[in-house]
């Protein structure tokens, strides 16, 4: 490859192609596979630490990347050094949109009571009434830093950006909640001590 990306003289696949500007020079497939294979884990990587290791978001973000870069490769061309800081420039782009995006629309939390329940057996439904009950007994903090990290399947730097608040203090207040929550349930006979 000697510091170039590799276009196929092939003839895109029907409906492959970019719809407005199609050019038979370019193999969109052999293109997006070289993007992937070349700058894919350099890509997931700079997107994990703009996103403070978010890795499950930086893979959406580099799927993004390879969609525009495919939708934009008869204009990269085979120029590895056009394609590298166009991709790094997206990569940038979209996690900057994202950060916006989550200051429009904060996370929304639901409460515990809007469950859908309808799968629950007796006894499943005996043990959510009691957990509910011992989340009752936590301090409002401890219930939201629960629900954002164990409900909601939050990461600690999501957590934090919701709240607003450093990520050691994330753990901090997940740790105490925890810990409350089980002495909560130990009273309540449903944890072992």
């Amino acid at each position: 490859m000697n510091g170039t990306l590799e276009a196929g003289t092939a003839t895109p696949a029907p409906g492959r192609a970019h719809p407005r500007h199609s050019s038979p020079d370019v193999d969109y497939d052999t293109f997006v596979r070289t993007v992937y294979d070349r700058y894919g884990p350099l890509l997931l990587r700079y997107a994990t630490r703009l996103l403070d290791g978010d890795w499950h978001k930086a893979e959406d973000i580099l799927q993004e990347t390879a969609a525009r870069a495919w939708k934009h490769a008869p204009y990269l061309g085979t120029r590895d050094e056009l394609v590298r800081p166009w991709l790094f420039t997206v990569v940038k782009n979209l996690v900057i949109d994202h950060h916006r995006s989550r200051q429009i629309r904060p996370l929304e939390l639901r409460p515990a009571e809007e469950l859908d329940t309808a799968w629950e057996t007796p006894e499943t439904l005996l043990t959510l009434h009691v957990v509910l009950e011992a989340l009752e007994e936590l301090t409002e903090q401890q219930r939201t830093v629960i629900r954002l990290m164990y409900y909601l399947e939050c990461s600690v730097a999501q957590a934090a950006e919701h709240l607003g608040i450093p990520p050691g203090t994330v753990k901090s207040r997940a740790f105490y909640a925890l810990r409350a929550l089980r002495k909560a349930l130990e009273e309540r006979g449903m944890v072992g001590t």
